[in-house]
């Protein structure tokens, strides 16, 4: 079953358990999903809805920063409460050891030398670690690889 299909059965599921908090997450993460399908005219596959749900939880995570900031504490626990059910469709997620390992052999094999090639290692890391370790540790190991 792909991703898309579970997420759809997913927001069944919260129907019949009239759970409203899940299955406005979920209708929120399928209407970003048919917003991506209609604007480029294509058919979602797994990585990209990954990269969909990847985005939104970036977003909440940027939205609970700021309610807490301003001392919106019930704003950002319905922020925390929705990058719950979002994290639920990412797949596993590499260790900070893991990622670090994968950006220094990715360094090594491009022969990337001082912080001037981290566009060029980024390009590559992205492809490849796409979906499958959290951008933000792979910018900091990029740069903790090339620094040292």
């Amino acid at each position: 079953m792909s991703l898309k299909d579970q997420i759809t059965e997913d927001m069944k599921t919260a129907m019949r358990a009239k759970d409203s908090e899940r299955l406005g997450t979920i209708r929120l993460l399928q209407a970003a999903m048919k917003q991506k399908e209609v604007d480029e005219r294509i058919e979602l596959d797994d990585a990209a809805v990954v990269a969909i749900v990847d985005k939104l939880i970036k977003q909440r995570k940027d939205s609970i920063t700021a309610f807490e900031g301003a001392g919106r504490q019930d704003l950002a626990d319905k922020e925390k409460a929705e990058m719950a059910v979002l994290k639920a469709y990412l797949p596993e997620r590499m260790s900070a050891e893991e990622t670090l390992a994968a950006v220094k052999a990715i360094v090594a094999e491009i022969g990337a030398s001082g912080p001037g090639d981290m566009g060029k290692v980024m390009g590559v890391v992205k492809t490849r670690l796409a979906g499958k370790a959290d951008m933000g540790q792979v910018s900091a190991a990029v740069k903790a690889a090339l620094a040292g």
